[in-house]
């Protein structure tokens, strides 16, 4: 595979914020932006990852989510607890949250505009999926076509998380540098819900990198708030036209594999493709077919919009 262009790390304002965001491939090619998950960095759409969607033409552009990695951080909001957990899901007494998905799709489209994107290949990864929901039902026309991978609609009978999942998810922050590396390798394992020996050895680097870059506990608790003030998006997802592909993992411990099952049945004439063997993460042996139904959708996507 020849080079692929990259820009590296740049900053723009945007909704009143920073947000830092990396592009690669040609600037004329189709545009695509990928949207991370929960207390996620950008980076955790690997370079190698990256640079395969680019070859197969397009502008990859991913970037951190406000409260984490190098954008913006806020604040107000603390650690949810297990009793506003309990409150909201035996009475459905909402969470409060200092914003909410919509303000993050709010970001999104922001940043398109300040690259002089008009409408763009959104591919959403868990609560970046459910980001790229919203900018699909609130904004439109700013999508070319929409890729929920491993994601859910907000539906609250979608069955939850299993206990390991919640245990690392509401665990408490990490204090040191290697206790970070540590629970990273944990929970990576966990989310993997297999073996897979290339992600196994490259969980330190990428922890070391994420480390490097600086960590927000309390972004990433916010964030949290955020995807559990906002609710369903179920009913409001029938209104969705763009071209719409769901992958999801037969294994997810996270988000229930009904989760995405859920999105499909929810968006009209989505496209549903189930991966066995993955969990909540995009291991690299599950690259090929996760980037090769990628680039085919939205490929396919721009070809009946021309």
């Amino acid at each position: 595979m020849s080079p692929v262009a990259h820009s590296g790390e740049q900053f723009v304002r945007a909704n009143r914020i920073d947000i830092c965001y990396e592009a690669f491939g040609a600037a004329d090619a189709e545009p695509m932006l990928l949207i991370m998950g929960l207390g996620a960095q950008m980076v955790l759409w690997d370079d190698a990852f990256c640079e395969q969607l680019a070859a197969r033409g397009f502008r990859v552009i991913r970037f951190d989510n406000r409260d984490i990695g190098r954008s913006s951080k806020l604040s107000g909001g603390k650690r949810l607890t297990p009793f506003e957990l309990l409150k909201l899901r035996l009475f459905h007494i909402p969470v409060a949250a200092p914003y909410k998905l919509h303000d993050m799709a709010k970001d999104t489209l922001a940043l398109m505009d300040a690259l002089g994107i008009h409408s763009a290949h959104l591919v959403g990864a868990s609560m970046g999926g459910m980001i790229a929901q919203e900018v699909a039902i609130s904004f439109p026309q700013a999508v070319r076509s929409l890729t929920s991978i491993m994601s859910t609609t907000g539906n609250p009978r979608v069955p939850p998380p299993s206990r390991q999942a919640t245990a690392i998810l509401m665990a408490p922050p990490p204090n040191t540098r290697d206790e970070f590396l540590a629970r990273f390798a944990q929970t990576y394992k966990i989310l993997r819900a297999g073996r897979f020996p290339q992600d196994e050895a490259l969980d330190r680097s990428r922890a070391e990198r994420i480390f490097a870059r600086g960590l927000s506990p309390a972004g990433s608790a916010r964030q949290l708030r955020a995807i559990l003030a906002s609710g369903s998006r179920k009913e409001r997802l029938r209104s969705v036209r763009a071209p719409t592909l769901v992958i999801h993992g037969a294994a997810d411990p996270l988000v229930h594999p009904m989760g995405g099952k859920d999105t499909a049945m929810s968006i009209p004439g989505a496209k549903l493709l189930m991966v066995e063997g993955m969990g909540h993460a995009l291991a690299v042996e599950l690259w090929p077919q996760i980037i090769d139904a990628i680039a085919t959708h939205a490929h396919g996507a721009a070809a009946k919009a021309a």
